[in-house]
């Protein structure tokens, strides 16, 4: 799976929360100022390209839809991340973020309790 720029992940992310959206509800999705029309359409049909999102034709225009699932990408991404960064270890990560945030033992505890249930 390809690297999305932040661009382009913004547009996912809007696409993500709302299913499926032509290009001016896209824009809508955005605070002010909005980028032009001109640009979403482009970024769009990059992540058409990508094989991140498809369309289907409605009256004279496209609605677009997610190819890619929001949980695939993200595991995508952070799976990146733990080997590029961390050497391929999660105890690692999760080590770095706890000195670098100083996450309160309450909040590593519910970690954990996530952890363990997702076991299950």
């Amino acid at each position: 799976m390809k690297q999305l720029t932040k661009a382009e992940e913004d547009i996912m992310q809007i696409l993500w929360d709302l299913g499926e959206a032509n290009v001016a509800a896209i824009i809508d999705e955005f605070p002010n100022p909005k980028p032009a029309y001109n640009t979403v359409s482009t970024i769009v049909r990059i992540l058409e390209s990508k094989e991140f999102v498809d369309y289907r034709k409605e009256g004279r225009g496209h609605i677009y839809f997610p190819k890619v699932t929001k949980n695939d990408y993200s595991n995508q991404t952070l799976n990146k991340l733990v080997d590029g960064y961390f050497q391929g270890s999660f105890k690692s990560m999760v080590s770095f973020f706890m000195k670098k945030n100083d996450i309160s033992i309450k909040e590593m505890e519910a970690i954990m309790k996530e952890i363990n249930n997702g076991k299950k």
